[in-house]
Protein backbone atom coordinates (compact mmCIF):
# COMPACT_ATOMS: atom_id res chain seq x y z
CA UNK A 1 0.00 0.00 0.00
CA UNK A 2 2.53 2.49 0.45
CA UNK A 3 4.59 1.49 -2.21
CA UNK A 4 1.42 2.46 -4.50
CA UNK A 5 1.20 5.78 -2.38
CA UNK A 6 4.85 6.06 -3.33
CA UNK A 7 4.58 5.53 -7.14
CA UNK A 8 1.68 7.45 -7.32
CA UNK A 9 3.34 10.58 -5.61
CA UNK A 10 6.40 10.31 -7.72
CA UNK A 11 3.58 10.14 -10.83
CA UNK A 12 1.88 13.28 -10.11
CA UNK A 13 5.12 14.92 -9.42
CA UNK A 14 6.39 14.01 -13.26
CA UNK A 15 2.92 15.13 -14.29
CA UNK A 16 3.78 18.80 -12.33
CA UNK A 17 6.79 19.18 -14.55
CA UNK A 18 4.56 18.35 -17.46
CA UNK A 19 2.39 20.81 -16.94
CA UNK A 20 5.13 23.88 -16.25
CA UNK A 21 6.73 22.35 -19.52
CA UNK A 22 3.17 22.81 -20.93
CA UNK A 23 2.40 26.49 -19.58
CA UNK A 24 5.82 27.78 -20.92
CA UNK A 25 5.77 26.56 -24.40
CA UNK A 26 2.25 27.02 -24.77
CA UNK A 27 2.59 30.55 -23.21
CA UNK A 28 5.50 31.28 -25.74
CA UNK A 29 3.32 29.86 -28.88
CA UNK A 30 0.31 31.97 -28.28
CA UNK A 31 1.84 35.09 -28.03
CA UNK A 32 4.38 34.74 -30.95
CA UNK A 33 0.70 33.10 -33.01
CA UNK A 34 -1.25 35.99 -32.28
CA UNK A 35 1.40 38.75 -32.97
CA UNK A 36 1.89 36.78 -35.94
CA UNK A 37 -1.65 36.28 -36.88
CA UNK A 38 -2.73 39.72 -36.60
CA UNK A 39 0.31 41.17 -38.20
CA UNK A 40 -0.55 38.59 -41.38
CA UNK A 41 -4.08 39.04 -41.24
CA UNK A 42 -4.52 35.47 -40.49
CA UNK A 43 -7.84 33.98 -39.08
CA UNK A 44 -6.04 30.18 -38.27
CA UNK A 45 -2.87 31.70 -36.65
CA UNK A 46 -5.15 33.78 -34.19
CA UNK A 47 -6.95 30.54 -33.51
CA UNK A 48 -3.94 28.81 -33.03
CA UNK A 49 -2.74 31.20 -30.42
CA UNK A 50 -5.76 31.84 -29.01
CA UNK A 51 -5.70 27.81 -28.37
CA UNK A 52 -2.42 27.91 -26.82
CA UNK A 53 -4.06 30.47 -24.23
CA UNK A 54 -6.95 27.78 -23.70
CA UNK A 55 -3.93 25.13 -23.40
CA UNK A 56 -2.77 27.27 -20.61
CA UNK A 57 -5.72 27.14 -18.69
CA UNK A 58 -5.90 23.75 -19.30
CA UNK A 59 -2.77 23.33 -17.50
CA UNK A 60 -3.40 25.27 -14.90
CA UNK A 61 -6.68 23.10 -14.15
CA UNK A 62 -4.70 20.12 -14.95
CA UNK A 63 -1.72 21.57 -12.00
CA UNK A 64 -5.30 22.43 -9.04
CA UNK A 65 -5.83 18.53 -10.09
CA UNK A 66 -2.16 17.52 -9.47
CA UNK A 67 -1.81 19.27 -6.12
CA UNK A 68 -4.97 17.71 -5.02
CA UNK A 69 -3.82 14.12 -5.64
CA UNK A 70 -2.77 13.50 -2.38
CA UNK A 71 -6.67 13.54 -1.15
CA UNK A 72 -9.23 11.52 -3.17
CA UNK A 73 -12.04 13.57 -1.52
CA UNK A 74 -10.63 16.81 -2.82
CA UNK A 75 -9.45 14.65 -5.97
CA UNK A 76 -12.94 13.45 -7.43
CA UNK A 77 -14.27 17.48 -7.21
CA UNK A 78 -11.49 18.28 -9.18
CA UNK A 79 -11.74 16.17 -11.71
CA UNK A 80 -15.14 17.49 -12.58
CA UNK A 81 -14.67 20.88 -12.26
CA UNK A 82 -11.43 20.83 -14.37
CA UNK A 83 -13.33 18.80 -17.19
CA UNK A 84 -16.19 20.94 -17.22
CA UNK A 85 -13.92 24.65 -17.28
CA UNK A 86 -11.92 22.77 -20.10
CA UNK A 87 -15.31 22.05 -21.94
CA UNK A 88 -16.51 25.83 -21.71
CA UNK A 89 -13.14 27.10 -23.21
CA UNK A 90 -12.97 24.87 -26.17
CA UNK A 91 -16.24 25.86 -27.19
CA UNK A 92 -15.55 29.62 -26.46
CA UNK A 93 -12.66 28.84 -28.82
CA UNK A 94 -14.80 27.03 -31.85
CA UNK A 95 -17.45 30.00 -31.67
CA UNK A 96 -14.47 32.43 -32.19
CA UNK A 97 -12.62 30.51 -34.93
CA UNK A 98 -15.64 29.51 -37.02
CA UNK A 99 -17.55 33.52 -36.62
CA UNK A 100 -14.06 34.92 -37.76
CA UNK A 101 -13.07 32.81 -40.43
CA UNK A 102 -16.82 32.73 -41.79
CA UNK A 103 -16.72 36.80 -41.78
CA UNK A 104 -13.02 36.37 -43.86
CA UNK A 105 -14.38 34.27 -46.61
CA UNK A 106 -17.52 36.63 -46.84
CA UNK A 107 -15.29 39.59 -47.06
CA UNK A 108 -12.55 38.05 -49.24
CA UNK A 109 -9.80 39.51 -46.55
CA UNK A 110 -6.59 37.97 -47.94
CA UNK A 111 -3.92 36.70 -45.02
CA UNK A 112 -0.45 37.94 -45.68
CA UNK A 113 2.38 35.69 -45.95
CA UNK A 114 3.76 34.45 -42.36
CA UNK A 115 6.94 32.61 -42.45
CA UNK A 116 6.81 33.15 -38.58
CA UNK A 117 3.45 31.29 -38.18
CA UNK A 118 4.91 28.59 -40.75
CA UNK A 119 8.14 27.66 -38.85
CA UNK A 120 5.71 28.10 -36.01
CA UNK A 121 3.40 25.29 -36.65
CA UNK A 122 6.15 23.20 -37.69
CA UNK A 123 7.94 23.54 -34.51
CA UNK A 124 4.57 22.75 -32.84
CA UNK A 125 3.73 19.17 -34.41
CA UNK A 126 7.12 18.10 -33.38
CA UNK A 127 6.26 19.17 -29.43
CA UNK A 128 2.69 18.53 -28.96
CA UNK A 129 3.00 14.95 -30.18
CA UNK A 130 5.75 14.21 -27.67
CA UNK A 131 4.33 16.28 -24.61
CA UNK A 132 1.00 14.14 -25.63
CA UNK A 133 2.44 10.64 -25.18
CA UNK A 134 4.20 11.34 -22.15
CA UNK A 135 1.69 12.96 -20.42
CA UNK A 136 -0.80 10.02 -21.39
CA UNK A 137 1.42 8.10 -19.65
CA UNK A 138 0.83 10.30 -16.31
CA UNK A 139 -2.95 10.30 -17.06
CA UNK A 140 -3.15 6.35 -16.97
CA UNK A 141 -0.99 5.83 -14.15
CA UNK A 142 -3.54 8.00 -12.05
CA UNK A 143 -6.70 7.13 -13.48
CA UNK A 144 -7.55 10.55 -14.07
CA UNK A 145 -10.13 11.59 -16.43
CA UNK A 146 -9.72 15.15 -15.88
CA UNK A 147 -5.72 14.82 -16.82
CA UNK A 148 -6.87 12.51 -20.25
CA UNK A 149 -8.73 15.37 -21.39
CA UNK A 150 -6.07 18.31 -21.20
CA UNK A 151 -3.66 15.17 -22.76
CA UNK A 152 -6.28 14.81 -25.39
CA UNK A 153 -6.09 18.61 -25.82
CA UNK A 154 -2.44 18.64 -26.25
CA UNK A 155 -3.38 16.19 -29.02
CA UNK A 156 -5.82 18.58 -30.83
CA UNK A 157 -3.05 21.19 -30.41
CA UNK A 158 -0.89 19.06 -32.84
CA UNK A 159 -3.60 18.34 -34.91
CA UNK A 160 -4.31 21.94 -35.15
CA UNK A 161 -1.21 22.88 -35.95
CA UNK A 162 -0.64 20.41 -38.94
CA UNK A 163 -4.21 21.95 -40.12
CA UNK A 164 -2.14 25.58 -39.96
CA UNK A 165 0.72 24.36 -41.25
CA UNK A 166 -1.01 23.51 -44.52
CA UNK A 167 -3.29 26.28 -44.51
CA UNK A 168 -0.44 28.78 -44.02
CA UNK A 169 1.63 26.96 -47.10
CA UNK A 170 -0.85 27.10 -49.35
CA UNK A 171 -1.32 30.73 -49.16
CA UNK A 172 2.59 31.09 -48.92
CA UNK A 173 3.25 29.19 -52.01
CA UNK A 174 -0.17 29.09 -54.43
CA UNK A 175 -1.81 32.44 -53.12
CA UNK A 176 -5.06 30.82 -51.94
CA UNK A 177 -5.81 32.92 -49.25
CA UNK A 178 -8.95 31.01 -48.96
CA UNK A 179 -7.04 28.39 -47.31
CA UNK A 180 -6.68 29.92 -44.31
CA UNK A 181 -9.97 30.71 -42.89
CA UNK A 182 -11.11 27.31 -44.45
CA UNK A 183 -7.93 25.90 -42.01
CA UNK A 184 -9.88 27.62 -39.18
CA UNK A 185 -13.54 26.19 -40.06
CA UNK A 186 -12.25 22.81 -40.11
CA UNK A 187 -10.59 23.36 -36.51
CA UNK A 188 -13.87 23.80 -35.39
CA UNK A 189 -15.55 20.71 -35.36
CA UNK A 190 -12.31 19.00 -33.48
CA UNK A 191 -12.51 21.57 -30.77
CA UNK A 192 -16.01 21.88 -30.73
CA UNK A 193 -16.60 17.68 -29.96
CA UNK A 194 -14.20 17.79 -27.36
CA UNK A 195 -15.68 20.64 -25.65
CA UNK A 196 -18.91 18.97 -25.21
CA UNK A 197 -17.65 15.89 -23.92
CA UNK A 198 -15.68 17.62 -21.32
CA UNK A 199 -18.61 19.71 -20.59
CA UNK A 200 -20.69 16.36 -19.97
CA UNK A 201 -17.73 15.14 -18.17
CA UNK A 202 -16.75 12.32 -20.65
CA UNK A 203 -13.45 11.32 -21.23
CA UNK A 204 -11.91 7.97 -22.43
CA UNK A 205 -9.74 7.44 -19.64
CA UNK A 206 -9.30 3.97 -19.10
CA UNK A 207 -10.11 4.57 -15.57
CA UNK A 208 -13.28 5.94 -13.75
CA UNK A 209 -12.57 9.05 -12.88
CA UNK A 210 -14.05 11.87 -14.79
CA UNK A 211 -16.36 9.02 -16.95
CA UNK A 212 -20.08 9.32 -16.45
Amino acid sequence: MESTSVQRAGAAASGKTLQYVTIGWNTAEGVIAIAAGVAAGSIALVGFGLDSAIEVSASLAALWRLHRDHDEEAREAAEGRALRLIGLSFLALAAYVLWEAASTLLERQPPEHSIVGIVLASLSLVVMPVLAHVKRRIATRLESGALEAETRQTEICAWLSLILLVGLALNASLGWWWADPVAGIVMVPLIAREGIEAVRGKTCCCGGEGRQ
